[in-house]
């Protein structure tokens, strides 16, 4: 069994007062035996190895809720546009030209990124997603990943949902459990109810969840009033497709009802600060969300509409975009990293992530604090969302097994990977 030793300034996240300027934690395999200050190891422990990060913060890994990882190939292809002209015009006649191995080599892109900043989990919506699965599993991160579907053509809606179900079947907990498939019709404006209902259906038939993109934008609601003479979340209710693991993205325009819904099924929701100022989408009611209980996690989305993957960017983006529309008092820093981390976990499913504690998983990552941005050292939480980027991150951990060390990738060959986006990228742009 092989023991390793960490010795580090240690945010646990598991409680606003918890830390250890001078802690350490134990790790058997893929399991934290102890967390505590230095000396707590267990009698008799004798590690493998000792990493000393005395001068790094030791927190649990990033967990991004919602992004749409091969949609590397299109950074920076179509700024500056609204939602829905950007799909139509650029984004879905770019993906038409996409092969499998496309979606590998952008997935392979996104978890070099990934790794970089220091995430360690994500929820995916794709096509090809089994392209994106041998991503991960080569990658080393942990994933919930699901076919995106649209379902306006009968056809094509049922070759996917097709594909999601073959998806779960080959890789529902492959990777040691890293992995976990759920399905994912797009959106109530893009999936007729009776595809909605059947996809619902099939996801309780095999025990798996659903993600779906929810009450995004006012072009949305209007559509979804014009059809069914009611709101995104109600008419969603009234399928019967809340109840089971459920993930909901963006929810930019919910009310007091339509939260209470989220809170009754155990709705979670995927926050996407970034995407939703670019996009124009406007800002979801997060403080209320999070007052009425409901679990809130925090999304980059595609870099096609952020354009980066960079968590701790979005952490300080989620708390300035409330402070901006609400108070500064809003979404303080400590709750922000809950949403990045312990939220996140709640989100996604995954029950033994989201915080540094015995029986947990070891998904951890190491900040370096020895840079002049981190000082005076008045408050770690604070450093941590206002203060830093996803390039501070020195040391990336998932299942106790080393992704990346001294700020290097040990799992992928990056510079092959950017070389292989590059060309790929250009060619379909060519193409459309």
């Amino acid at each position: 069994m092989a023991k390793l030793l960490i010795r580090a300034m240690v945010l646990p996240m598991t409680g606003p007062d918890d830390f250890y300027e001078q802690g350490e934690i134990a790790i058997e395999d893929d399991r934290i035996i102890t967390v505590g200050s230095i000396g707590s190891a267990p009698t008799g422990f004798k590690p493998d190895r000792i990493l000393n990060l005395q001068q790094d913060v030791v927190m649990p890994g990033l967990i991004n809720t919602h992004t749409h990882a091969a949609m590397t190939l299109l950074r920076g292809y179509a700024d500056d546009m609204p939602l829905m002209p950007w799909l139509e015009q650029k984004i879905w006649p770019f993906e038409a030209k996409m092969t499998g191995e496309d979606i590998y080599w952008g997935s392979a892109l996104a978890m070099c990124e990934m790794i970089r900043s220091g995430t360690t989990t994500m929820v995916d919506m794709y096509m090809n997603e089994q392209e994106t699965a041998r991503a991960v599993l080569e990658a080393g991160t942990r994933a919930v990943l699901c076919r995106g579907m649209i379902g306006l053509d009968p056809k094509a809606a049922s070759e996917a949902l097709a594909e999601n179900v073959e998806l779960y079947q080959k890789y529902n907990g492959a990777g040691d459990g890293r992995l976990k498939i759920i399905f994912g019709p797009h959106a109530p404006y893009t999936c007729p109810g009776d595809f909605l209902k059947l996809t619902k259906q099939e996801a309780d038939r095999l025990g798996a969840g659903l993600h779906i993109h929810v009450a995004e934008t006012k072009a949305e609601l209007a559509t979804i009033k014009e059809r069914y003479n009611t709101t995104p979340v109600r008419w969603l209710e009234s399928l019967g497709f809340f109840g089971g693991h459920v993930i909901a993205a963006h929810c930019v325009y919910l009310d007091e009802e339509e939260m209470d819904i989220f809170k009754e099924y155990n709705v979670g929701v995927a926050h996407n600060p970034e995407s939703n100022m670019k996009l124009n989408s406007g800002t979801a009611p997060i403080p209320k969300m999070l007052a009425k209980g409901i679990a809130v996690g925090i999304g980059t989305d595609g870099t096609s509409s952020n354009n980066d993957l960079d968590m701790f960017g979005e952490m300080r983006s989620a708390s300035f975009q409330q402070k901006l529309i609400c108070s500064p008092e809003d979404l303080k820093a400590y709750e922000v990293l809950e949403m990045a981390t312990n939220g996140g976990a709640k989100v996604t499913g995954f029950s033994d992530i989201g915080r540094l504690a015995p029986g947990y998983k070891a998904d951890l990552i190491s900040i370096d604090f020895d840079q002049a941005h981190f000082y005076p050292r008045f408050s770690i939480p604070s450093h941590l969302v206002y203060c830093a980027r996803g390039s501070d991150v020195r040391t990336v951990m998932v299942d106790g097994k080393l992704l990346m060390e001294e700020r290097q990738l040990l799992t992928l060959d990056q510079k092959k990977i950017c070389e292989e986006v590059e060309k790929r990228a250009k060619k379909i742009a060519a193409e459309v």
